[in-house]
């Protein structure tokens, strides 16, 4: 399959088919995302309103950690459903609306259901008995950290009109429009402007607060609908991210240390919404340029994070259910249960749930065996 490089094209010129693309760094910026979503699970058990959640909390705090993660909490998800829109897009190129749907099912829901009846409800399990509200077996369906798959799912079925009809007219007047501005230098940052609006209008207590609120998956749409806008309009979008990704990082920068220091990382909406957008499109910029490359780390990884990401969970209460009592100091339990939550689900994917035919669509993977 050829690739497009995206580096030498000039604006102007004609473009490759979206088919004949292929696109390794937003792979890697997929695997990065769900990566980051298991980082973000094992610190919140250090923070002192971890109960608040239902996550087992451990006595002494490391809030400092949080100075960190609220860097990237503002974006973590966004660039999830942004990743996802993107996928959307490429997967349009090769199916129509029938099979679209059909592997959306398999992708999206089929793990959701799985995980409702049978993955989520052991996390709940384990906190319940941690916190002495069960003495034996009790259980609790809910789709827990897999609530995003939902908003996605749902996102390809309300959409999917919109989506096939914006498809099958890519000259049209909104992606002739977009495609201008991204000519001009600083004008991706524009971008910003449907985050914004969405943030202000819905006003959610926190801009973070994204599993299942209003919010969350209002601005879910908008950035699944992004991802899908810059795949559509091809090269432009790749050129103005890698030109204004250093402008893009120094902004975000700026922007998160105003936050910090002026509003107690807390700040004003729109201005989240402009920060969250630079992380992006830095990640996104330095992304095209120095992860849009086979290997075979990435090949592994890109068919492993999905089921790592959805048997984390459980593995992490588990370890966590024994570590967090235990009179060992904080940060050597973090360490352990970063370790073990990773360490575990690898092992989980690649002796169990890679290996068996029959349970790899159950965690949204093909039958086949690669």
């Amino acid at each position: 399959m050829q690739q497009l490089d995206h580096t030498s094209i000039p604006f102007n010129a004609a473009k490759p088919t979206i088919s004949s693309w292929r696109r390794y760094d937003i792979d890697w910026l997929r695997i990065l995302a769900l990566a980051l979503l298991i980082v973000y699970h094992v610190v919140v058990s250090f923070q002192p309103w971890a109960t608040m959640i239902f996550f087992i909390q451990n006595e002494d705090s490391l809030e400092g950690l949080w100075i960190f993660m609220s860097l990237i909490n503002i974006w973590r998800i966004p660039i999830l459903f942004l990743v996802s829109g993107m996928g959307v897009r490429f997967a349009m190129e090769r199916r129509n609306w029938k099979q679209l749907l059909k592997d959306r099912t398999i992708r999206l829901l089929i793990p959701l259901i799985f995980g409702f009846f049978f993955i989520c409800p052991i996390s709940v399990y384990i906190a319940m008995l941690h916190y002495g509200k069960v003495s034996g077996w009790a259980y609790f369906p809910n789709d827990g950290h897999l609530w995003f798959l939902g908003n996605i799912f749902l996102y390809v079925l309300l959409l999917l009109p919109f989506l096939t009809y914006l498809k099958n007219r890519p000259e049209n007047i909104f992606f002739r429009a977009l495609s201008k501005i991204m000519k001009f230098r600083g004008g991706l940052f524009l971008l910003a402007l449907p985050v914004a609006v969405e943030a202000v209008l819905v006003n959610p207590e926190y801009f973070a607060s994204y599993a299942k609120t209003l919010h969350g998956f209002w601005l879910g749409m908008v950035c699944f609908m992004l991802g899908y806008t810059f795949i559509s309009i091809g090269n432009a979008f790749w050129k103005a991210v890698e030109i204004d990704r250093v402008i893009a990082l120094a902004l975000a920068i700026l922007l998160y240390l105003v936050r910090l220091f002026l509003f107690g990382l807390e700040g004003p909406h729109a201005l989240t919404a402009l920060e969250s957008i630079c992380w992006m499109l830095a990640i996104f910029g330095y992304g095209s340029s120095f992860l849009n490359k086979p290997s075979r780390k990435l090949s592994y990884l890109s068919k492993a994070v999905y089921p790592v990401y959805i048997v984390h969970m459980p593995i992490q209460y588990a370890f966590s259910y024994f570590i967090i009592p235990t009179a060992l100091p904080a940060t050597i339990k973090l360490v352990f249960i970063f370790a073990a939550t990773f360490g575990g689900s690898l092992a989980l994917y690649e002796y169990v749930i890679k290996r068996l035919k029959w349970i790899r669509p159950l965690f949204g993977m093909k039958l086949r065996h690669d």
